[in-house]
């Protein structure tokens, strides 16, 4: 559901003197795509690792009309997140009560002209006491509440952070239809109010943002496309003393491409490439993930 990856990593883009670059180093605390088939479906009561593994790289930056920023510019991205999920046999409002945390591990190495920067360790933490989740027939949906716990190191200084030094509040509401031809359709709403950095005193915007997929089921193996859409709702709110011309604007950004799944006993493995356009205040470039499921 959740990695640390880019969208955690702090690229220092003001120190570029660039005004471009949407939300409090050029992304949020959610890594778009991470999620894709059966998002809406909870599994059955029990303990499960969720194992994300990310490569996220990029080599442009996208203005606020979309066009790219002519700097050089690299960033990549190595992360895995450790998932652990607890499915109580308890129901409340007729839906199944779940917790779960997200411990992510991530290796940031940023390229500006400005400078370089490499941060290797423990990212931000996302908790959630209390999810519910239902079924009923081919349609499944789950609700909850994360708070991104700012644990991750961060210096406002560097130019690679794996924290982003400020608590995030989303509301999720993921559902799934899966008929019994196999076809399926997923989708998973997202909504965070980021809080102020207390380093920098900047407040970045609200976002709303989706990750999607469509696909078939062939016995033990499945096949589609997936992505999602990231759209900043409210404008960054910055400090007196940051000029006007070093203030963002909002960000936008869409990603698509195929998903392969497959079906292992109780475990699954799923593989997802994401290219991303549409881009405005934001770096783009291509996402590779690999997520493993497993019951513990």
């Amino acid at each position: 559901m959740r990695v640390a990856m880019k969208s955690l990593v702090g690229v220092m883009v003001l120190g570029l003197g660039l005004s471009a670059f949407g939300t409090e180093g050029g992304g949020g605390a959610y890594p778009n795509g991470a999620e894709g088939i059966m998002t809406g479906a909870l599994p059955p009561p029990g303990n499960y690792l969720i194992d994300y593994n990310l490569y996220y790289a990029a080599d442009s930056l996208m203005d606020g009309d979309g066009n790219k920023v002519p700097i050089d510019f690299d960033l990549e991205v190595f992360g895995t997140v450790f998932r652990f999920v607890h499915v109580s046999k308890k129901t409340i409002f007729g839906g199944s009560w779940a917790q779960h945390i997200f411990i992510p591990f991530l290796n940031v190495d940023v390229s500006t002209p400005a400078g370089s920067g490499n941060e290797f360790g423990l990212g931000d933490l996302i908790v959630d006491p209390f999810i519910l989740g239902w079924h009923k027939g081919n349609f499944h949906c789950v609700a909850g509440v994360d708070f991104y716990v700012p644990v991750g190191a961060y210096d406002r200084d560097d130019m690679a952070n794996v924290g982003r030094n400020y608590w995030t509040v989303e509301p999720v509401f993921a559902a799934t239809y899966l008929n019994t031809s196999g076809y399926e359709t997923s989708v998973k709403l997202m909504y965070d109010i980021n809080m102020e950095n207390s380093d920098t005193k900047v407040d970045s915007g609200d976002e709303f943002h989706c990750d999607f997929a469509i696909a078939k089921r062939l016995k033990r193996l499945t096949l589609g496309i997936g992505g999602f859409y990231y759209k900043q709702i409210t404008n960054d709110d910055y400090p007196s003393t940051v000029p006007p011309q070093a203030r963002s604007g909002k960000g936008q950004q869409v990603a698509l491409g195929p998903l392969v799944g497959y079906q292992c006993g109780p475990a699954s493995i799923v593989f997802k490439y994401q290219k991303e356009f549409e881009t405005e205040s934001r770096p783009e470039g291509d996402r590779f993930w690999l997520k493993l499921v497993m019951p513990l």
